[in-house]
């Protein structure tokens, strides 16, 4: 890989800044974040390579992805179609198409480089606005796709962003427990000496935020509403290290999301600097501190995917609308938190029709809130339930028993077909 580093200064690099924090986008590399610290600080972004910074980073099929035959370097064969904001694993940048300035606000609009591949520009581009709040970033992002393959793909985990800090901010911190926003303690998920942090590990920050900071607890925070599923962790030596350094930190959010060849997908996080507290603090001010409880399919999938389904594909529906027919079919819920006392009954607004009618199942994922590891998210048996079938739109009752859920908080759940073969049309779904 050719790195350039000299590009991480001077006029390729954009900038707003405030009384509490500067912030630089690179128009070198797509217009992903390169530089960001408090004033009178040390930048917290890392640039190793053209895979770290705070960018977009999106993942779909074919698996490997090989365009005219070019071949994916063999170590990032297993990624797929994975274009990036920054530039791809040979060192080829991404290329602007739009930059504007306002000194409030700033906006670019790019065509990503397929990161597993050699100079293969990704078929779509990139746009992004960020602006400054207090001590935040707030950003908004999107994904416009225009590929000449039109299969639609199985959904894969979207990094919402993928975020990459320096080595001095090595501690991985957030709340996994089972009553957010009532202040309980943060849990250290990686610290120094641990051995955790790479591979990468998964938790359920049910606040929706996780921060890496260092021996001070002072560092980023990354705060996306919309999931409570991250990734992250520490590759390195912990503790030192600058933005040109390999040692660094990582924070994703998650969604598992079926990325259409003419999908227009938007999402908004909020990076924040500052003290674990400070962070949390700003969290608490800026989240509903609620579950959603509903979910409308009227313009997109609203981050819903399946198993073993393919639907009528974006911008041709007005709902979820699909066939179904295989025995391991199933709807799947994004990546949601609800406590016990919130998940009682499920409204399905839908239109189903099949021959004969036999049960559907609804199977969530039981949290207890204690960890991150896999056997602290305990799959539940099924809720077997009847849905009339006779294609005419209706709300369709799923009352959930409280002894089903043994006290735990829900983690997402799936709507199983059970088999059954025949079509639906879902409008919207409710948890109430």
């Amino acid at each position: 890989m050719v790195i350039d580093h000299s590009i991480l200064e001077g006029e390729n690099v954009s900038v707003i800044s405030n009384e509490y924090i500067k912030l630089g986008i690179n128009l070198s590399l797509g217009g992903a974040i390169t530089y960001l610290a408090e004033n009178g600080k040390d930048n917290l972004i890392n640039s190793s390579d053209w895979g770290r910074q705070v960018q977009m980073s999106f993942y779909s099929g074919p698996n490997p992805f090989t365009p005219g035959g070019k071949q994916p370097r063999p170590e990032w064969r297993g990624l797929g179609w994975n274009p990036i904001q920054s530039g791809d694993v040979a060192g080829n940048r991404s290329k602007i198409l739009e930059h504007k300035n306002t000194g409030n606000e700033i906006y670019v609009k790019c065509i990503p480089m397929q990161w597993p591949l050699d100079n293969e520009p990704g078929e779509c581009t990139f746009e992004t606005w960020y602006s400054l709040e207090g001590k935040s970033v707030v950003v908004k992002s999107k994904l416009n796709n225009n590929r000449s393959d039109k299969t639609q793909y199985k959904a894969r985990h979207q990094e919402l962003p993928a975020v990459y800090t320096n080595g001095v901010w090595y501690k991985l911190v957030s709340y996994i427990g089972s009553a957010p926003f009532e202040e309980g303690e943060p849990t250290v998920l990686v610290d120094k000496y641990d051995g955790k942090g790479w591979p990468w590990i998964s938790y359920i920050p049910t606040e929706g935020w996780a921060a890496l900071v260092d021996d001070n607890n002072y560092g980023l925070g990354v705060y996306n509403p919309t999931t409570n599923m991250f990734i992250g962790g520490f590759a390195g030596e912990k503790g030192a290290g600058g933005p040109k350094d390999s040692p660094t930190g990582y924070i994703s959010p998650l969604h598992s999301e079926i990325l259409d060849y003419n999908i227009c997908y938007e999402y908004n996080y909020r990076l924040i600097v500052g003290t674990v507290d400070s962070i949390r603090k700003t969290v608490y001010d800026v989240s509903p501190k609620k579950s959603r409880n509903l979910f409308d399919f009227s313009e997109n999938r609203d981050h819903w995917s399946y198993s073993e389904i393919t639907d009528k594909g974006y911008g041709n529906q007005n709902c979820l609308d699909f066939e179904f027919s295989h025995p391991s079919a199933s709807i799947n819920a994004p990546f949601c938190y609800w406590r016990n006392n919130e998940f009682n009954t499920i409204l399905i607004d839908a239109a189903f029709e099949c021959e004969p009618e036999n049960d559907f199942s609804i199977v969530a994922n039981l949290y207890d809130g204690t960890g991150h590891e896999k056997e602290h998210t305990v799959k539940s048996a099924p809720i077997n339930f009847s849905l009339v079938c006779d294609g005419k739109r209706r709300i369709h009752k799923v009352e959930i028993d409280k002894s089903y859920l043994q006290g735990k908080g829900i983690f997402g759940f799936s709507i199983l077909t059970n088999g059954n073969k025949g079509s639906a049309k879902i409008y919207s779904v409710k948890i109430c």
